[in-house]
């Protein structure tokens, strides 16, 4: 299967999409003392990955496909996957977090890859919010991807977002965090296929649901803050 050069942008930390404020509740842990060095943050991003990582990549794995239908003259259904991405979002500061990145996304998708399929997202969005994984599925339609395509970019964002944040939160060494990545890679690998699989159908209640609480909480501990280096 070809890797489509749109995808390797899309996947980019480079992206002018503001995925590099966010640092997907690990401020918090480590406010919290909760991750504190290498070890916890092992622990955090595989948990992390099994909840978040895993919500994440079968909604955009279900856009991506729904997106790629949907240029091909199917009617959009924007509005219900939105409402499946909040049903899993239940902490309103994580709400706010993945509508904010969306909102980013979108802008840099609706200007790399202009088309239809964008602009009845972003239609959608305007009243029901633009939710980071749903948006992120439509452009890996948009760049050339597939599903298992969208799903792997998403499980990966899912842990290498909050390793980049904890080099600087820590001053951890940046060859150690990325070699705890790459120790990763299987387990990212699973979750995705996991993810695709179960967005293959056009039952969007059948997708991945895996409640984390404890992102919960630190979302809207983070939320509190008044001083803080990250956005979320």
């Amino acid at each position: 299967m070809p890797v489509w050069p749109g995808l390797l942008l899309l996947a980019d930390s480079r992206l002018p999409a503001g995925g590099h404020a966010h640092s997907g509740g690990l401020e918090a842990a480590v406010t919290a003392g909760s991750v504190t060095g290498l070890d916890d943050l092992a622990i955090f991003l595989r948990g992390r990955l099994a909840t978040a990582g895993l919500v994440s990549a079968g909604l955009a794995a279900a856009a991506c496909q729904h997106a790629t239908g949907s240029a091909s003259g199917e009617p959009t259904r924007w509005p219900a996957l939105i409402a499946e991405a909040a049903a899993r979002t239940t902490s309103p500061a994580q709400r706010r977090s993945a509508c904010a990145q969306g909102r980013a996304l979108l802008r840099a998708g609706r200007a790399a890859w202009p088309g239809p399929v964008l602009d009845a997202l972003a239609a959608a969005a305007v009243a029901d919010g633009c939710y980071h994984p749903v948006v992120l599925g439509a452009c890996a339609s948009a760049a050339g991807g597939a599903p298992a395509d969208a799903a792997m970019i998403a499980a990966t964002a899912s842990v290498t977002g909050p390793a980049a944040a904890a080099v600087r939160l820590l001053g951890l060494d940046p060859l150690a965090v990325h070699g705890l990545l790459a120790g990763l890679t299987s387990a990212v690998a699973s979750v995705a296929w996991s993810a695709a699989d179960a967005a293959a159908t056009d039952d969007w209640a059948a997708l991945p649901a895996a409640a984390s609480p404890g992102l919960d909480l630190f979302a809207e501990r983070h939320a509190t803050e008044a001083v803080a280096l990250f956005e979320s």
